[in-house]
């Protein structure tokens, strides 16, 4: 790759050494995919370092009943904290993740990142900063899932989805709950009887964001 211009949208690489421009130009590719395809399963190997310039995929956690339960998105600017843990580790994935608007991708070998840890302070202080703010982001998953109730964590979900019309299904909420469609179809059904939402096919309009934020924060 002789083009690094893909850096701008990592601020804090533009400062690479040169050693570390050099090993990039030689070793990182970039990869696009579309909707739908698995960027890796639970139980893979961990290949290389995964920097996101578009696009957005989600990752996940299966149950042995095959109850599934988000962990997180990764967007543009971003990078995947599990993939970092499975190549300072040495592991395989924990977990598994499958792409949701079609992404663009700068993949570095883990050989060039390896490499790029030992002798580039930048790229270095740049993975570290990164895995420990989408570590804090994990911890706070968990302390939504064992501390906050359901019917909290849903109007939470709602809340944050960025609009007063969610087009998502039951199935679709209740996996990023880690719960059961059921479950969830009756908490919406319980919140649109209270006149905090409205339920259509495939949508949940919400029409009392005061009464849901105050849920959310209970």
């Amino acid at each position: 790759m002789e083009d690094l211009a893909w850096l701008s949208q990592f601020p804090a690489l533009m400062q690479l050494e040169p050693d570390a421009r050099a090993i990039l130009t030689k070793a990182a590719r970039i990869v696009e995919a579309p909707v739908g395809t698995i960027g890796y399963r639970e139980g893979g190997a961990c290949g290389a370092y995964v920097m996101r310039l578009a696009g957005q995929s989600r990752v996940y956690k299966m149950s042995a009943s095959g109850r599934e339960i988000l962990l997180y998105r990764v967007g543009p600017g971003e990078t995947c904290v599990i993939t970092t843990t499975c190549l300072l580790g040495n592991s395989n994935y924990p977990a598994s993740t499958i792409v949701e608007e079609p992404i663009r991708d700068v993949i570095i070998p883990s050989a060039a990142f390896n490499q790029l840890m030992i002798d580039s302070k930048v790229f270095r202080t740049f993975v570290m900063t990164n895995y420990g703010a989408l570590i804090s982001d994990l911890i706070v998953l968990l302390d939504e899932v064992a501390f906050h109730s359901l019917d909290a964590r849903l109007a939470k979900l709602l809340l944050d989805a960025g609009g007063s019309n969610i087009s998502r299904t039951h199935q679709q909420i209740a996996d990023e709950l880690g719960t059961a469609r059921e479950v969830v179809s009756r908490q919406l059904k319980r919140f649109e009887q209270k006149g905090w939402v409205t339920l259509g096919r495939g949508q949940v309009d919400l029409t009392n964001r005061a009464e849901l934020t105050k849920l959310a924060n209970s």
